[in-house]
């Protein structure tokens, strides 16, 4: 899952060596905690956020096959 959302962020910033994954679980719940720079912020969270709800969607779909839930928290 980290992975996942690690190649999909660099590919869509300006700075992907600033892009930052990590991976908690809690419960049957993955959580993925992305930080990016600054500047890029607006580039990960996309217009009225549906950049950022398609990653989700993605997320969700391969913690699916996992039998997990998951969810995605875009940090400053």
């Amino acid at each position: 899952m980290k992975e996942l959302i690690g190649y999909i962020a660099g590919r869509l910033v300006d700075h992907p060596d600033a892009v930052e994954v990590t991976e908690r679980e809690e419960d049957d719940t993955i959580i993925i905690e992305l930080r990016v720079a600054k500047e890029d912020l607006g580039k990960v969270i996309g217009k009225r956020g549906r950049t950022a709800k398609a990653m989700r969607s993605v997320l969700s779909a391969a913690a699916g096959k996992l039998d997990k839930r998951s969810r995605l928290e875009i940090l400053e």
